[in-house]
């Protein structure tokens, strides 16, 4: 069975830090890209960090120099580290696995973790 769990949302002020975790279960984490995703009310889901297999990162605009992500191959986790957090951070955050055809890989979704930043 496929689980994507997140966790480490809440609440906090303007200018402050969170770290989001992803634990994945049932999948071939070690060759998955993952990403996070998140979603503010009345808008579409936006794509803000991916990290590859490898390791190479990369970052929406709006969240770079302000999140890191990263992961854990030995603990099948993958993180997003937020800094400098705005109100407009405010939204569900949410892991994926993206689908690989090549390699068969089916695309995975996490139940998602509220993030509120305060002003």
């Amino acid at each position: 069975q496929v689980q994507l769990v997140e966790s480490g949302g809440g609440v906090v002020q303007a200018g402050g830090s969170l770290r989001l975790s992803c634990a994945a279960s049932g999948i071939s984490f070690s060759i998955s890209a993952m990403n996070w995703y998140r979603q503010a009310p009345g808008k579409q889901r936006e794509l803000i960090a991916t990290v590859r297999s490898g390791g190479i990162t990369r970052y929406a605009d709006s969240v770079k120099g302000r999140f890191s992500i990263s992961r854990d191959n030995a603990k099948n986790t993958v993180y997003l580290q937020m800094n400098s957090l705005k109100p407009d951070d405010t939204a569900v955050y949410y892991c994926n696995r993206p689908a690989v055809v090549s390699l068969g890989l089916v695309d995975y979704w996490g139940q998602g973790t509220q993030v509120t930043v305060s002003s």
